[in-house]
């Protein structure tokens, strides 16, 4: 089914030549149907990176998607310029008076600082305010999974002695959960964070689950009870060549970085690193996109709660 964006935006093109299906919004108004309303918080540096990756994983529904790109207004970013912002992204003062079926906060690479002292963390602590009664469902990305888990359970992040940077292998540990139906009892992810959070920790706050996670990694994907609420420590999303591209770069700045584990053929930096990852990062949202989304969130979104 599609997702509607405007046909202006990078994205677009990307994804059309790729055959997934993405709507105009002059052809998106034809259609007699209500979309899913789903707002991004993109805290990348990459922003338009990924916003085609997150659009491509988002296109798996069964109506519409309607994306609205929300920007911070207390940190303006030094990677994308201000014309797309302004062409494809809104503040918080332009959309706190709507409600949405769901919500995506990506990661971000403030890791190696407390979260009071991240410029925007009191203004995304006003949105996650907000979240609680305008968006029925929320999907937090690597940090912004950490800052979530900080905000609402006082679930506190622990910095690593290295940067957790590769492919990894995760079990399937609740496979009834309808987050993780169709998932194989083991499956992929890409990391790449300098910070975690304790399993035991998680275990101890009654109102969450932990669903997947590894030895190496720790907690990898954890909801809430009531299943409003998803918690992802891992990079599902990334391209084949994302990691390779944060390798060179940090290599490019005379950084001590490890070459990604378990990615590279042979560990080797000049062979092409393949993904097998993608069947998992589309199962995975649209799981969410269905189950979460779709099936639960009131067809009149005033009456979310």
């Amino acid at each position: 089914m599609p997702i509607k964006i405007p046909d202006t935006l990078p994205a677009f093109g990307v994804l059309e030549n790729e055959n997934i299906f993405v709507m105009p919004e002059n052809r998106a108004k034809e259609q007699d149907i209500r979309p899913l309303k789903i707002v991004i918080l993109n805290l990348m540096p990459t922003k338009i990176i990924t916003e085609t990756q997150l659009l491509r994983l988002l296109s798996n529904s069964p109506l519409q998607v309607e994306i609205t790109l929300l920007k911070t207004a207390t940190y303006t970013s030094k990677n994308t310029s201000e014309e797309h912002l302004s062409s494809f992204y809104q503040s918080f003062d332009e959309i706190k008076s709507d409600k949405y079926d769901g919500m995506v906060i990506t990661g971000a690479p403030v890791e190696d600082m407390p979260f009071e002292k991240v410029e925007y963390w009191n203004e995304l602590c006003t949105i996650l305010d907000w979240s609680k009664t305008n968006v029925y469902s929320c999907f937090y990305i690597c940090w912004g999974a950490q800052a979530a888990l900080y905000y609402y359970y006082g679930v506190q992040k622990q910095m690593l002695d290295h940067k957790l940077f590769g492919i990894y292998r995760h079990k399937t540990l609740l496979p009834s959960h309808p987050l993780l139906r169709g998932f194989d009892e083991y499956f992929f992810a890409p990391h790449s964070r300098h910070s975690t959070v304790s399993e035991e920790d998680i275990q101890n706050c009654a109102e969450l689950d932990i669903l997947a996670s590894s030895e190496k990694t720790g907690m990898y994907l954890a909801s809430s009870r009531d299943m409003r609420k998803i918690f992802v420590t891992g990079h599902s999303e990334y391209d084949y060549d994302t990691l390779k591209t944060e390798y060179l770069r940090d290599k490019g700045r005379g950084l001590d970085i490890d070459v990604p584990e378990n990615y590279f053929p042979n560990d080797n930096p000049e062979n092409t690193p393949s993904n097998f990852w993608r069947s998992h990062a589309h199962l995975l949202f649209s799981n969410w996109l269905n189950y979460f989304v779709y099936q639960r969130t009131p067809f009149d979104l005033r009456d979310i709660k």
